[in-house]
């Protein structure tokens, strides 16, 4: 086992590793209003565990676009949220946030040699890369192993995605049982569970601790801040 990890950490990203404010939901909006030339209607999309293509194409049914053409003017709309989200990094980053203890977590686990932490997120990549660079926390995650939204809109399909990557751009051959996922939804947990991965909660998102702990993941905890029980969890 010496010279290769025991552990891939897989991070969440919004809810779980930082705040976004509201710059996300209009990105959306004006994405999908500007490559169909209609007004986008995201009213009750709860975009919390969901992929980017999946939100937009719930934000394109609701504003009226018949599937068929919402299909086939997805790859336009997701580039025109890329292309947003970029133009809003500074926007971003005076509304937003990175939650308490993310930063000293990471740091510590990107130190220890057991572990190799990246993310496993509804974001398209480039979303992704935008978020966390907007925090400083790209620095810590190695994200060319990581799982997107751009891979796939079915979020439980993305942990093999990760382990392939592992094993093909880092030479190191990983089980799901080896996986940990850390999110604060439960589509993170149900995404853990499809690839037999395990699963800390956080409730530092839209859904209370009580609510987690009723779905029985291997982990639940309030927030991030109990940098102890998170560096002897993740890395056992």
């Amino acid at each position: 086992m010496s010279g290769r990890p025991r552990r891939l950490v897989l991070w969440d990203i919004d809810g779980t590793l930082l705040h976004g404010g509201s710059v996300a939901r209009e990105v959306f909006a004006e994405a999908v209003a500007s490559v169909t030339g209609r007004p986008a209607d995201d009213s009750g999309v709860r975009m919390s565990g969901k992929t980017d293509p999946l939100i937009a194409l719930e934000i394109m049914e609701r504003s009226g676009i018949l599937e068929e053409e919402a299909r086939s003017v997805l790859p336009k709309v997701l580039l025109a949220l890329e292309e947003g989200l970029e133009s809003s990094a500074d926007r971003l980053r005076r509304e937003g946030h990175s939650h308490d203890g993310v930063r000293e977590v990471l740091e510590s686990l990107s130190a220890d040699p057991r572990v190799v932490q990246s993310v496993l997120t509804g974001n398209l990549k480039a979303n992704a890369r935008v978020k966390l660079a907007s925090f400083g926390l790209d620095r810590y995650l190695d994200l060319e192993v990581g799982a997107y939204g751009s891979d796939d809109q079915d979020r439980t399909r993305l942990i093999p995605v990760a382990l392939r990557r592992v094993e093909e751009r880092r030479g190191w051959r990983l089980d799901p049982a080896d996986v940990w996922v850390v999110g604060d939804t439960p589509r993170d947990l149900e995404a853990a569970r499809a690839a037999g991965a395990r699963c800390l909660l956080v409730a530092t998102g839209g859904y209370g601790f009580e609510e987690l702990s009723a779905l029985s993941p291997d982990a639940v905890l309030p927030s991030l801040e109990d940098t102890d029980s998170l560096l002897r969890t993740l890395p056992a």
